[in-house]
């Protein structure tokens, strides 16, 4: 059935989940890059943008997997999309304000099953596909990111051993530079291609497209162009949380986590799977922690934000289907207008209220417990910086 208007109202606020993925998901890149003074904070932010940016247009087997792999597109109708749609920006800009690094394409994922199951129930959910390309993915990959981080490093301090301190972390920061730009890309084809999945969803259900049909290359440009522009903007809770949150990092841990978390997340790319790069990154950074000693990594801020990640799905489901339900309380094309005001007032309240505590390029390296924490506890004792 073509409706133009709720179209163009899908493509706006599907670049509006690029813009929040972006700057949710900067702190995978530039984390440890801004954390060891690598680069300043906003030189990172911008370089990482650049390059996710053209990250996006390396590979398109995510979004294939997405467009084809998660709902049954026979079924798929546009409110279901921006449904989709809307319960993953407000998961989000939630999960940013409280600076949780939790799953940008968990939500988007998620928000979609959710509005699918209310539009036509569990049959029209791809069941196999979410278990197979999403959730033991997202087991395994964190796991196996958090072993090789902890392997690489402890054999890079072992090698740098007899380097002198400063010698070492000037090379090391060096390093990380190019790791910056490398994860930055990797992330870009990886992230960006989760929406352009669902752009094509769209233009399926609005009869633009056949079904199974390739991926438009202006889908391919403006979401590109939104992820790197919601990077630029630099999700500052977040980083702080990877980068200071964790565990003390030095340019060692730095580097090698951000070569693991690459690594990882180009190889799922490669294999269409649609990987939670928060994930890999995350469990990079802690294996850097424990490559180095087991006591410098805040276990207990790690199990908190992976409960954050196990609730994401059904949360942003949740979220997916009441965006739904609400579209279709009000009409198709008034519904759409009305959730998105609905989402445009909830994501400014946030906004407000972030300001009171605000964490910027000038503040995102305060010592940890200086500013109001994700989920952090006041009694946990600080993680004391190791040498590099």
């Amino acid at each position: 059935m073509h409706n133009t208007f709720v179209l163009v109202f899908v493509v706006l606020v599907a670049i509006g989940f690029d813009f929040t993925n972006g700057f949710h998901d900067t702190a995978n890149a530039v984390a440890p890059t801004v954390a060891t003074g690598a680069l300043r904070p906003r030189t990172a932010v911008i370089l990482s943008s650049v390059l996710n940016l053209a990250g996006a247009f390396l590979s398109l087997k995510v979004a294939a997997t997405v467009a084809s792999g998660i709902v049954s597109q026979g079924d798929i109708i546009m409110p279901v999309v921006i449904g989709g749609l809307i319960g993953a920006i407000a998961w989000n800009v939630t999960t940013w304000y409280f600076g949780i690094p939790s799953s940008s394409s968990h939500a988007l994922i998620g928000g979609i099953i959710g509005a699918m199951m209310a539009h036509a129930g569990s049959s029209a959910v791809l069941w196999s596909g979410i278990v197979g390309k999403v959730l033991a993915p997202s087991i395994a990959a964190p796991i196996f990111a958090l072993v090789i981080a902890a392997i690489a490093t402890s054999i890079a301090r072992r090698l740098t051993k007899k380097t002198d301190d400063a010698t070492k972390s000037t090379g090391m920061r060096i390093g990380q530079i190019g790791s910056t730009a490398l994860l930055s890309i990797a992330h870009g084809t990886n992230d960006a291609q989760k929406t352009m999945g669902v752009v094509t969803l769209a233009l399926v259900a609005n009869g633009t497209l056949v079904q199974n049909g390739a991926t438009p290359k202006w889908v391919v440009l403006i979401c590109g162009l939104a992820i790197g522009a919601g990077t630029m903007i630099g999700g500052w809770r977040i980083i702080r949380t990877m980068g200071q949150g964790f565990t003390k990092l030095s340019p060692t841990q730095g580097f090698t986590a951000q070569i693991t978390s690459s690594v990882v997340i180009l190889s799922s790319s490669h294999f269409g799977m649609p990987l939670s790069t928060t994930y890999v990154a995350t469990g990079s950074i802690l294996g850097a922690g424990v490559g180095t000693r087991k006591r410098a990594v805040r276990w207990a801020l790690a199990g908190r934000v992976a409960a954050a990640w196990v609730i994401t799905l059904p949360c942003a489901g949740a979220c997916g289907a009441l965006a739904f339900y609400g579209q279709r309380a009000f009409g198709v094309s008034f519904g759409v207008v009305v959730m998105t005001a609905v989402l445009i007032g909830y994501c400014s309240f946030i906004y407000y209220h972030s300001r009171k505590d605000k964490i910027d390029a000038h503040n995102v390296n305060d010592r940890w417990g200086e500013h109001t924490e994700a989920l952090e506890r006041p009694f946990e004792s600080p993680v004391e910086p190791v040498k590099v």
